[in-house]
């Protein structure tokens, strides 16, 4: 049994090739809901559809979010509006006694859909109103999710990190702000000088995840800090993947990043924005996956291939490094 913790597009990549050592009936996938947000009304959960999609067969691979061949009428008909009424463009936060108003809600999570920042499909919109539908309905994020799994006939079990609301802020130079604003509304510009898991300390692991994370755990090349550090930050997590065995796969080859702003928010906690920095990151892990060309060592098993996934081959060379990575622990 081995349990994947996946956020942003670096894992999802990974994901494509468990099948090279590990049958469906044998992973869990423990998705980030840091980078979660409510868009116009709708709960948006990225690092969950991704995986919900890519499970599925629809994802736009592309872009790594999103469904293939999804067409944006609706989202084409908010940016006329906001044209001809002369509005504003770019994230805009609802007012501060709305963000916790209703639905528990981590505040700075809630944004106008005026304009809207994010590129949402039409297709994919469906999936966020049946969400935000049935968690109006009382229902917990936890059984929400196995809901819209089933409904994509995924082969291996998906659990968002928690059921309660957590949300990646970011201190700037321009303020604080949602990951999300800072990375899709301003392209990653703001420097950012402290990263905030709010709501963290209050939040509870969702039902299963715990118990997956005394499996094998791996994590693949996802950002540290905002795809893994929001689970990282609940309780219980940290000690029980101290108590089991983990890989982590290296997001980097040296000190050059695959993608994203992973070096800038590796420099904001305070971990060495390359390979070396993952010691940091995760001082619980065993065992590192890292590319064939990175000289960087650790005090744990190392294993090194080429870790750059393009597609599926790609992706089964480095998880069958994983598993020699495995091995190496037990």
């Amino acid at each position: 049994m081995v349990t994947f913790l996946s956020g942003g597009t670096g894992t999802p990549k990974l994901l494509d090739g468990a099948g090279a050592a590990f049958s469906p009936e044998e992973i869990t996938i423990v998705a980030n809901t840091g980078d979660d947000i409510e868009l116009g009304g709708l709960f948006v959960s990225p690092d969950v559809d991704t995986v919900l999609f890519q499970g599925g067969g629809v994802l736009d691979r592309e872009q790594w979010w999103g469904i293939d061949g999804d067409t944006h009428r609706t989202h084409d008909a908010l940016m006329d509006i906001a044209e001809a009424a002369d509005l504003p463009e770019g994230p805009r936060y609802l007012p501060e006694d709305q963000q916790t108003e209703g639905r528990e809600i981590s505040r700075w999570r809630r944004f106008s859909g005026v304009a809207e920042f994010m590129t949402i499909g039409d297709r994919d919109r469906a999936v966020h109103l049946t969400r935000t539908s049935l968690l109006d309905e009382g229902k917990p994020l936890s059984e929400v999710t196995a809901i819209l799994a089933d409904a994509f006939g995924l082969p291996v079990d998906l659990l968002p990190m928690s059921d309660d609301p957590v949300a990646s802020l970011l201190h700037t130079d321009r303020g604080v702000m949602h990951f999300q604003e800072y990375w899709v509304g301003r392209g990653g510009e703001p420097a950012v000088d402290q990263v905030e898991f709010r709501g963290s300390s209050q939040a509870e692991p969702a039902p299963g995840v715990l118990e997956a994370l005394a499996d094998t755990v791996v994590i693949g090349p996802s950002n540290p800090v905002t795809s893994i550090g929001p689970m990282l930050a609940l309780p219980g997590v940290g000690a029980e993947l101290a108590r089991t065995n983990v890989v982590a796969v290296s997001p980097f080859v040296g000190d050059e990043p695959f993608s994203g702003p992973v070096s800038d928010l590796m420099g904001a906690v305070g971990a060495e924005p390359s390979t070396a920095g993952l010691a940091t990151a995760y001082p619980f892990a065993d065992a590192f996956v890292i590319d064939e060309e990175d000289e960087t060592e650790f005090d744990r098993p190392t294993v090194r291939t080429d870790i750059s996934i393009d597609d599926s081959e790609d992706a089964a060379r480095v998880v069958e490094a994983i598993e020699d990575a495995i091995d190496l622990i037990d």
